[in-house]
Order: structure tokens, then sequence, then C-alpha cells
């Protein structure tokens, strides 16, 4: 394990640790860059949103590190998860937590997804489309993203907003659409660079980022994390 450099901005001072080279300082802040070339860099995949009865094997849930499909870069590796949407509100999602950060002190966190989809523009399927009633999400949390059973029925435990809506931890960032009208694979670039998330540490100085997608689209989800990018800026006093 090694050390994550020491940086500055103004009177930000901030120690972490990271099992993985993919940290850049600078006097703007901390730069988590996972592009899982060597490993799954820390992020773990899970499903929740559906039913205990449902019966798993027709949800077809995976989450693996695998190579890019065709015609993307086949010699690159992304995070793969996949489902299909049963409850017609599934959400598969990767988290990853961080330490080390100011206890108690708030943050200003910007994410940067590139995002393989092969998923056409005015698109259509059962429900809805499966490109635009696919929404991706992202934010952070004190709290550990998981889901939870209640009722017969796996929640997730963080706000996230329903569908095509942001929630208190989660905001969105678009659908998963391909940008053409063509069922291809193609790297669909998503961000919230013009409206920072703000999250507060808890008293350890954890956070936990977390990325995933809201279905609407009652099929087979397939999606490709290529790259993730978090700057997180500690939030000055005015």
């Amino acid at each position: 394990m090694k050390n994550w450099m020491f940086f500055g901005v103004m009177t930000l001072a901030v120690s972490m640790f990271s099992c993985n080279d993919d940290v850049d300082f600078n006097r703007s802040g901390a730069v988590i860059q996972s592009d899982f070339e060597r490993s799954a860099e820390d992020w773990a995949g899970d499903l929740a949103e559906y039913s205990n009865e449902t019966d798993t094997a027709s949800i077809e849930f995976r989450f693996r590190r695998t190579t890019l499909p065709s015609p993307l870069d086949t010699k690159k590796y992304g995070l793969m998860l996949q489902s299909h949407n049963r409850s017609d509100d599934m959400f598969m999602f990767l988290k990853k937590k961080l330490s080390g950060l100011r206890p108690n002190q708030t943050y200003n966190v910007v994410f940067e997804i590139d995002l393989g989809t092969n998923y056409p523009i005015n698109g259509i399927g059962a429900g809805g489309s499966a490109g635009s009633s696919v929404f991706l999400k992202a934010g952070a949390s004190a709290v550990e993203p998981v889901k939870k059973l209640e009722n017969n029925f796996y929640t997730f435990n963080l706000d996230k907003g329903a569908q095509g809506n942001s929630g208190k931890d989660l905001a969105i960032l678009g659908n998963v659409e391909n940008g053409v009208e063509t069922s291809e694979y193609k790297i669909l670039k998503r961000d919230n660079i013009t409206k920072p998330f703000e999250v507060k540490t808890n008293d350890k100085g954890e956070l936990w980022l977390c990325v995933g997608t809201d279905s609407g689209f009652e099929g087979l989800t397939v999606l490709y994390y290529d790259k993730i990018k978090v700057t997180i800026n500690e939030k000055l006093a005015n």
C-alpha cells in the first residue's frame, strides 16, 4: 500500500491513502483517476431495487473487470455491469471508499465518467428506451452505499432520486444513449463539472463514492465503465 502524498489548497492539508497509483495532486485538490488497466482499483459492484422473490438467474447480474467490446479498443480494460430489469426500477452501482480526509469537513466532488454503451438515440424497448430510460447517477456519502432487505424488497439505502430525478446523495448526469442511431458501442462522456456535488465526511474522515444507473427499461442492460475520474476539493468558508 502506497501513501498518498500531502497537498495544499490554501489552508487545505489532507493526507489520503490508496492501494492504487491513481491519484494526482495539485493546488486545486485531489484527483482520483481509475482506468482499470491493472485492477478494479477497489471499486465494487452491486444491484438494488428488486424483490427477494425474484429468480436471481433471470436478473442476469454480472460485475467484472474485462476488456472493452468491439469496436472500442479491445486492448483496454473497464468494469462491466449488467442486469435484466425485472422490477421496472433496478439500480446497478459501483462504490469505492476513501479515507484520510478531514473529519466532519464539507467537500465539493466532481465526477467525469467515460462509459461504453451501445444503446442508440430514439431507441424503443419494454417500459422505455434502453438508452433514454436508463439514467447515469453519481454522488458521495459518509454512509456506505448498500442494498438492504425491507418487506421482501432489496432497497438502496441512500437517496438516489427516482429514475430521471436526482436525490440528496446522488445526482443525475444524463442517460446512457450512445449519441448515434445505430446499436454500436461508443464512449459516452458524462460529468457534473458545472454543478459540483457537496458532501460532508464522517467523524473518521471517510467518504464513499458511488456511480450507478437507475433503469426504467425492462430489459437487459450491459455497460462498460472505461474511466472514472473524481476531483475532490475542500469547501472553503466564505
